[in-house]
């Protein structure tokens, strides 16, 4: 698949997905983002933004199977990994897979589960595996988590680890939609004559794994990659951070602004693509000293200072870089 197909097919997506999700490109384009570069997205905002909509669309439209488990405080791991039942007609226990078992796994309000059953995803978000009761069983490419929270309601929560939340290559904000925005979702409602949007499939699962190798096509030149490991350092001594971004994170800022200089047409990645994804891909990686919270300082604010502050590449040279590699 060629970069000029790559966004085509993005564009037929993300345009089959706004019929259901409507004035909210940015989220949705982030959201695409992180499927491509192969991560998992944690979507935190208020609730009836969409959240759980935009992971079922997804799924809807890219042809890949779904499955969504509800974290509650009494939810166990084997309820969402599987386990093994014994069947008495066989005389012996057989697997039965849990919801972990599919393409998009969307983990609905992620912090209401104990640590416990948070932690049986983890082996599944780095390595795409599942080892229960001794036995490793891998999970079918594209595996992609897409997990909500709500910002704000704490009582009855668990807070989500920095090693989990360093395993979501993104966190995003849905928003509030504009007036504008608001009033022609409820004009759809009105045409529609129901609830309920019929999305069609405009890619397969083969699809999207294509996507994702053709992202390898991208050129990062080497000025832009020390501009990424410049960001990522600049968070580990940022006034007011306790613990910066690891080099996951890094590696995050790399795949992210190649997929993004890929949707929008272009086979190099140029700094503007960093700065797009730089917030959404490093802010939940920062834990910050008290103080800051005091000062009502958020991890969001201090990558957004970052960014004014790290010199930027040239962009010219960037792209004469490009081009004589692509020559080569």
């Amino acid at each position: 698949m060629t970069i000029a197909e790559l966004t085509a097919q993005a564009e037929s997506i993300l345009a089959e997905i706004e019929r259901a999700v409507v004035g909210k490109r940015e989220a949705l384009e982030l959201v695409l983002l992180g499927m491509l570069a192969d991560g998992h997205v944690l979507l935190e905002d208020f609730p009836g933004l969409a959240k759980t909509l935009i992971a079922r669309s997804f799924a809807q439209v890219t042809g890949m199977t779904f499955s969504r488990v509800q974290f509650t405080p009494d939810l166990m791991p084997a309820d969402v990994t599987g386990s093994s039942i014994y069947n008495q007609q066989r005389g012996d226990f057989e697997f039965r897979p849990g919801p972990i078992f599919a393409n998009v796994l969307l983990s609905d309000e992620i912090n209401r589960a104990p640590p416990k059953t948070q932690a049986a995803l983890l082996e599944a978000m780095q390595e795409r595996q599942v080892t229960i009761e001794g036995e490793t069983r891998p999970l079918e490419p594209p595996f992609v988590v897409l997990a909500t929270q709500n910002p704000i309601e704490y009582e009855g929560t668990y807070p989500l680890p920095e090693a989990q939340l360093d395993r979501f290559m993104l966190r995003i904000g849905v928003g509030y939609p504009s007036r504008e925005h608001e009033w022609e979702m409820l004009e759809r409602r009105i045409e529609r004559a129901e609830d309920e949007v019929e999305l069609y499939q405009v890619v397969n699962r083969e699809s999207v794994l294509e996507m994702q190798r053709a992202v390898e096509q991208v050129h990062v030149e080497e000025s832009l990659g020390y501009y990424i490991v410049d960001l990522a350092v600049a968070t580990r001594t940022a006034p007011g951070v306790q613990v910066g971004a690891s080099p996951r994170g890094s590696l995050a800022l790399l795949k992210l602004s190649r997929c993004r200089a890929a949707l929008s047409g272009r086979d190099y990645a140029t700094p503007d693509d960093v700065k797009a994804v730089a917030v959404p891909a490093l802010a939940h990686r920062l834990a910050l000293r008290p103080e800051l919270w005091v000062e009502r300082r958020r991890s969001d604010d201090i990558v957004r200072d970052i960014l004014d502050r790290v010199p930027t590449p040239s962009v010219e040279q960037d792209e004469q870089e490009a081009q004589r590699a692509r020559a080569q």
